[in-house]
């Protein structure tokens, strides 16, 4: 029968009692506790036994028991400490090529990982200033349409949330709501200045610290027509002179200044040129509905909690408010809840966000490449520290004959890493510089989005990542040279069983080439789904098209003047530009079914310019008034979604939908294309006729010098517009934008493999050039008993050369199945992998590592065996 293993106090509290306790109470102390706990085993069982053990081990710990710091003890041991950054000096002297390896992979790796140091600290900074941050909450909507199984997720609400709030629940300290979307030209005296502005209670400074520097924080935004306006915004308009109680005029309407804020600090979600007080919408009735359950697309309501903070007292509220709002509604339901402000940026994606938001899976991927990235340079380390133990193996063993213990030889080579990783620091900050620039430059929104700032904080984040970085990257060699045997060393130190570690080395530099493999392999299909959907069949076309915005201007004026140039050859106008993600949506009926049905208003040149194909019908015939429109254009999902005349496009002209209360009849079914982004299927889609939509031109042009063209375009706008910027762009080049994400994601993605590669690559050479300068007798005995130089050259590779191979066969399976299985299920739309995504990474891989081989191997089987042998 097998003996049951004998019960044994927790080893941790045995060595901390042996830490503490005076050597002459140790032996009686020790006895007594390890009788107790028998005891104890027997009576209470182990568990209790050893929670008893450990109680009465840090009960003990008490002046009289504590031993008393021995004067030379400590001095030898801050002795030794010197010697280990002495003994650290010398090793990297004299070992330079492979310091040098060392420290360039540690500064390379590090530099990314400050980068993404700076990233998260100023994605978890954002709002900081506020005082309130921590109590104070937004309300977000969840909307369910009639007839629809998703829900939309919004991060704008009813402004009737925050009247409910303030009217019915007593424990808020201070609500406030936005509205945004107010945009136009300010006229002052002579001048135009075009501003982009929100709406906003008299609670909205209360709630938010945009400090007031003139005017009454009261009443700033009580009145009506009441304007608060930046710093910035009051020098544009007012130059030097004070701003406050002077007027602006908008359109026919006047407004009064009323206070002057701080610039608004650029990490915050929030940001405004001037705020209009909300009261002015009702004063000029220009949105009666404004107060509707309904109202959920344009404002945001934000919540104060008085402390002790308890935020889930408030939802049951919020749930009451919306099932009694709800009873209003016929095609929806809505519901509200609270998002803290603190998690606004890092909240996820939900729609009408105002502000940045960054996707926490993005910023924690980041962070995992940091991570892999610099644990490469760490087997970097590993591997030639472990590969070198021959020649420091008698250093250690000599250490330890005059007294080092354990602990010192471990300490030694633990000080010898973080000194490496502290000297890479100071490249990598280097580096970290010009990162910075590049990574701020890859995108217009990133400048908008990250300060990347130096600060104390983010200084003493980047000391932290050096040592952990540094212990890191020492531990197992450290781990490795302490427990040598230092009379075995001395007395034979070839006989070693160094190579046990072998094993290890070889999965080190296979999980290296492994993850640099995965990133080229993600980097290449990565591009191939970009390139994908920029180059998708929308089911329209989308070349030679400027899209221009009107700005207020009228699009019928202006289409004349441009009419007149010879590489324009048709114009339309338009509410919207498709396929770039923005969507726009009303409720349309048929019969006794209603859902909600994304649209685009549009002229009668529209369709023919984009060549939208037709099912059945004809493009719009009629030219009502504005408001009296009759005809209505739909695809093909339209017809499934209400299941009109069986889906049949020709049996469904004629019939009548009601849409915003008007009737329409259909009078052509276009096939079906793509509204929103390629990321989504295709969903059901209307046009509606307007002769003037007021927002968009879309100009065809055929032109062989299209700056020329540009150039006459930009003449004739500032002909008709001498206040606003021209904004035109090409379609193709918007859809590249829509998608610049991808982009982004794709170059990061590729930096990082490259990184991983040149890191991987530069590990491989250590290993390389320490291999062959090992092996160099035996390669001259070679040469002398008669081999070849192609066959020496096959022996040294072959070893290396199977460990890429190895990686291959386990990153492109991975590879493959985490985006087939994983990523491209999220895209309806999306490419196949070809083979070429697959193994184009791998071929370079094998090229840059067999040059790295080569160009050692051949050099060592080249070499004269009679120099070699000369001192044998």
């Amino acid at each position: 029968m097998k003996q049951q293993p004998k019960a044994t106090p927790p080893r941790w509290a045995t060595r901390f009692l042996h830490w503490y306790c005076r050597p002459r109470l140790l032996e009686d102390l020790e006895g007594d506790l390890n009788e107790y706990f028998g005891r104890n085993v027997a009576r209470k069982g182990i568990r209790s036994a050893r929670l008893i053990y450990i109680l009465d081990v840090l009960k003990f710990l008490r002046p009289y028991t504590i031993r008393k710091i021995e004067f030379f003890h400590f001095f030898i041991h801050w002795i030794m400490i010197g010697s280990y950054f002495k003994t650290s000096r010398r090793s990297l002297v004299r070992n330079k090529l492979f310091s040098l390896i060392n420290i360039v992979g540690l500064a390379v790796s590090m530099s990314v990982g400050l980068l993404v140091i700076s990233i998260v600290s100023d994605l978890y900074s954002y709002d900081d200033f506020q005082d309130k941050k921590d109590r104070t909450y937004r309300i977000i909507t969840k909307t369910v349409e009639n007839g629809q199984t998703s829900e939309t997720n919004l991060a704008s609400t009813s402004i009737r949330v925050g009247e409910k709030i303030k009217e019915s629940v007593p424990a808020i300290e201070d609500v406030t709501a936005m509205r945004v979307g107010f945009s136009g030209d300010a006229k002052v005296s002579n001048s135009t200045v075009p501003i982009e502005a929100t709406w906003a209670d008299n609670s909205f400074l209360k709630v938010f610290k945009f400090p007031l520097l003139k005017g009454d924080l009261e009443t700033a935004l009580k009145e009506p027509q009441s304007l608060v306006l930046t710093e910035k915004t009051a020098e544009k308009l007012f130059g030097e002179s004070d701003a406050l109680g002077k007027t602006v005029r908008f359109d026919s309407t006047i407004y009064t200044v009323t206070g002057v804020v701080q610039n608004v600090p650029k990490l915050s979600h929030i940001n405004f040129q001037a705020l209009i007080s909300l009261s002015s919408i009702d004063a000029g009735h220009k949105d009666a509905d404004l107060h509707s359950w309904a109202n959920i697309w344009q404002n945001y309501v934000y919540v104060t909690l008085p402390e002790p903070i308890d935020a889930t007292k408030l939802q049951p509220a919020l749930d009451r408010l919306s099932k009694q709002e709800n009873k209003t509604l016929t095609n929806r339901t809505v519901s509200v809840s609270m998002q803290p402000m603190k998690d606004i940026v890092l909240g996820g994606s939900l729609m009408n966000n105002i502000g940045p938001t960054f996707a926490p899976p993005v910023m924690w991927t980041l962070c995992g490449l940091a991570i892999v990235v610099i644990l490469s340079a760490c087997f970097n380390y590993t591997n030639l520290s472990v590969a070198r133990s021959m020649r420091r193996s008698r250093e250690v063993g000599i250490r330890k004959i005059i007294g080092a213990q354990k602990s010192h030889v471990l300490g030694q080579f633990m000080a010898e890493s973080v000194i490496i990783a502290l000297l890479a620091l100071v490249f990598s900050f280097a580096l970290f510089m010009v990162l910075r620039k590049e990574f701020l430059g890859l995108d217009k929104h990133i400048a908008d989005v990250f300060s990347l700032n130096i600060s104390i904080q983010n200084i003493l984040y980047f000391l932290l990542l050096a040592v952990i970085t540094g212990i890191a990257a020492g531990l197992m060699p450290a781990l490795f040279f302490s427990k040598m045997n230092a009379l075995h060393v001395m007395k034979d130190a070839s006989s070693m069983k160094i190579f046990r570690r072998v094993g290890i080395r070889k999965v080190l530099i296979v999980v290296q080439f492994t993850l640099s493999l995965i990133f080229i392999a993600a980097t290449l299909i990565g591009y191939n789904q970009y390139k994908g959907l920029v180059t998708f069949n929308l089911g329209f076309k989308t070349e030679n098209i400027i899209n221009l915005r009107l700005q207020g201007n009228k699009g019928n004026i202006l289409a004349k003047e441009l009419a007149q140039i010879p590489a324009v050859k048709g114009i339309s106008q338009s509410m919207m530009i498709t396929s770039l993600g923005s969507k726009h949506g009303t409720n349309l009926t048929y019969k006794t079914d209603s859902t909600l049905v994304w649209e685009n208003q549009v002229d009668e040149h529209y369709l023919p310019l984009h060549q939208h194909q037709f099912l059945a019908g004809q493009n719009f015939t009629a030219r009502p008034e504005k408001g009296k429109e009759s005809e209505i254009i739909v695809n093909q999902q339209v017809l499934k979604r209400f299941n009109i005349a069986d889906q049949n496009p020709e049996k469904a002209l004629g019939k009548i939908v009601f849409v915003s209360g008007q009737q329409l009849a259909i009078v052509g079914v276009v096939k079906d294309f793509h509204y929103g982004s390629l990321e989504n299927r295709i969903e059901p889609v209307m046009f509606r006729y307007s002769s003037e939509p007021d927002r968009y031109l879309n100009v065809k042009i055929v032109s062989q010098d299209l700056p020329a063209t540009l150039e006459s375009i930009q003449k004739v706008w500032r002909k008709l517009d001498k206040v606003h910027e021209l904004d035109a762009k090409i379609y193709d080049e918007q859809i590249e934008e829509a998608y610049a994400q991808f982009s982004l994601i794709l170059k990061i993605i590729g930096f990082i493999a490259f990184l991983a590669i040149c890191i991987a690559s530069l590990g491989l050479f250590g290993m390389v050039v320490f291999t062959t300068e090992t092996k160099l007798k035996e390669i001259s005995i070679r040469k002398v008993l008669g081999a070849s130089e192609t066959g020496l050259i096959y022996l040294l590779c072959k070893g290396f050369l199977l460990l890429l191979v190895i990686s291959t066969v386990i990153a492109l399976p991975v590879t493959y199945l985490f985006f087939d299985k994983v990523v491209l299920t999220k895209f309806p739309y999306h490419q196949a992998i070809s083979i070429t995504d697959m193994l184009g990474g791998s071929l370079i891989v094998m090229l840059l590592a067999f040059l790295l081989i080569g160009s050692q191997t051949v050099k060592a089987a080249r070499n004269n065996p009679a120099k070699v042998l000369k001192s044998e």
